[in-house]
């Protein structure tokens, strides 16, 4: 849409941005109609009134006749022909078969039959479309072409009757002196008007381009919107939140209301409470899916303000993922830690090994066992931050390294059997079963051999920090999933996780005990997503004892799906 400012002054007058702008909506277009349609219609009447003065018994005067009949046949033809060219700017082709056409028919008449009919008021017309679809000087010039008519009608009629009337001299200078007022104020009224219209052109492109703007933002914003009236019905709706609550959302026609889902019923009843505290609200609460778990949104709500335009309020509703929040967090601890891990390897490992070493040395000449104790202290305290700094650097390590080639594959049984039992005997742990699959034990998969060391021997870790020491307290389960992809899983007797824990249990940084660092979890994620693998947590009741525990489980990627990547 283009814009264009009306000026201030007439020189000025930018009538080429109007008639760019010109089109079929525009007023002057409009006017132009009406003044072509009035002209046929005052043609057609004075056609008529020399029919109704001949009926009467005066007597027709074929130029009379004549002059009639042609104005009508050029006003229809000009109608047809003529194209809109509004405003007008010169005495060319455009003034002279319009305006100029009707100066001469109404001159004319005027001449022929000004001592029975005067057809003074006709020349109204013509001074309106120049003062309206002209400018200035087209207005103000066709005005003066209409008063020196009337005067050299007057002068006309006093040579014929051989003596100066003063009364037609002055009707006709009333008359141009009206015709001069109505072409100012008509001008004026025309410029408003073209002002108007383009101050509304510009108002409405840039509130379509506001909407576009809007549309846009609210078409790729991450969080789910929806437009909620008082009576609960929705009336809008965007991508993100028809991916939030799905159950087929987007299939439903709007408006509709939150209750035809059992799962949207907490959205629509904290939308009433809105419009009935008119206060924003938030909450999370879980939304059911029509396949797998519900997810955790966090709602929240606003009212939009009431005015002349939209007496009723409406409640936009916000929704985030829970999920995506996490994952915007997680995509912060990593920046952050690739940041330290450099400072970590520099300024922390070297003075950690000199202390270590130094107090290695310090304990060889010490008798007393306090002393020795002390120093058993410090060399483990050494080790833990050791293993804090080798964590950190793993991490900065497993996310640099290029992608494995497509034939690293491992046999997943006996590789799982000889990492698990390797760590029982480091370990001297009691209690692991290990209970692979024939079926699956000869499963290969595409996995790093030590990258899945690291992943099993976490994972043993953690289950022996929280398990018991009974007879298969710790139990290590191969398998297949539905699809046919190999599994691992390794499961204990632990304690359940509490659910605040299990949402967080593979961000980095992240840990139930003071002296971990929160990495161990997240660098098996890693890895597991660097082969094509997932990792996850789940409660269940082992098996073989139908005890409760809890089980982590790896499903790798299929051969088939690596080599399609």
């Amino acid at each position: 849409m283009t814009a264009f400012p009306w000026p201030r002054g007439e020189p000025a007058t930018d009538w080429s941005a109007i008639d760019r702008s010109m089109g079929e909506s525009s007023a002057l277009a409009r006017l132009w109609r009406g003044f072509m349609a009035a002209r046929c219609c005052v043609a057609a009447i004075l056609l008529i009134i020399q029919g109704v003065m001949h009926a009467f018994g005066q007597t027709l005067q074929p130029a009379a006749l004549v002059v009639a009949g042609g104005y009508l046949v050029a006003t229809v033809l000009a109608t047809r022909v003529l194209p809109i060219r509004p405003p007008i700017r010169s005495l060319g082709l455009i003034w002279l078969s319009s305006i100029g056409v009707d100066l001469l028919a109404f001159a004319s008449l005027q001449l022929l039959q000004g001592a029975t009919i005067n057809y003074s008021p006709l020349f109204a017309l013509p001074v309106l479309m120049g003062a309206v679809l002209g400018t200035k000087i087209i207005g103000l010039g066709t005005t003066a072409a209409a008063t020196l008519v009337l005067l050299a009608h007057a002068a006309w009629y006093g040579w014929l009757r051989e003596g100066a009337e003063s009364p037609r001299y002055v009707q006709a200078a009333l008359t141009g002196t009206g015709l001069f007022v109505v072409a100012l104020l008509a001008h004026e009224l025309a410029r408003r008007l073209t002002r108007e219209e383009a101050l509304a052109h510009r108002n409405r492109g840039t509130a379509q381009m506001h909407a576009l703007v809007n549309d846009m933002v609210i078409e790729t914003l991450a969080e789910g919107v929806l437009v909620i009236d008082e009576d609960g019905r929705v009336h809008a709706v965007n991508p993100a939140a028809d991916a939030i609550l799905g159950q087929g959302l987007a299939s439903l026609p709007l408006p509709f209301k939150l209750n035809v889902r059992a799962a949207w019923i907490p959205l629509g009843a904290l939308a009433l409470r809105t419009f009935e505290r008119r206060a924003p609200q938030s909450i999370e609460i879980p939304v059911a899916q029509s396949e797998g778990a519900a997810r955790e949104v966090r709602v929240r709500t606003r009212l939009t303000p009431s005015g002349d335009s939209q007496p009723q309020s409406l409640c936009v509703m916000f929704l985030q993922d829970l999920r995506e929040l996490e994952a915007r967090i997680r995509t912060e601890k990593l920046a952050a830690m690739g940041r330290m891990s450099a400072a970590v390897a520099h300024e922390i490992r070297n003075p950690l090994a000199a202390i270590a070493q130094a107090s290695a040395l310090l304990s060889e000449d010490l008798v007393d066992p306090a002393h020795r104790q002390l120093t058993t202290m410090v060399q483990q305290n050494a080790q833990r931050l050791a293993r804090i700094v080798d964590d950190v650097l793993d991490v900065a390590r497993v996310r640099q390294q290029r992608a494995l080639p497509l034939d690293a594959m491992v046999t997943l049984g006996p590789t799982a059997r000889t990492i698990a039992e390797e760590w029982a005997r480091q370990t001297a742990r009691q209690g692991l079963a290990i209970d692979l699959d024939a079926d699956a034990d000869s499963a290969d998969v595409y996995f790093d051999v030590e990258h899945l060391r690291r992943i099993l021997v976490n994972l043993l870790d953690n289950a022996a920090r929280y398990a018991g020491n009974n007879e298969g307290s710790i139990r290590i389960t191969n398998g297949r999933v539905a699809d046919g992809r190999a599994s691992l899983a390794v499961w204990s007797d632990g304690a359940p996780l509490e659910p605040a824990v299990q949402r967080h249990l593979f961000e980095p940084f992240f840990s139930s005990e003071s002296r971990s660092s929160g990495l161990g979890l997240f660098l098996c994620r890693e890895l597991c997503e660097r082969h094509g693998a997932s990792i996850g947590y789940r409660r269940r009741a082992n098996s073989q004892s139908g005890i409760e525990g809890n089980e982590f489980f790896i499903t790798f990627a299929s051969p088939e799906s690596r080599l399609t990547q």
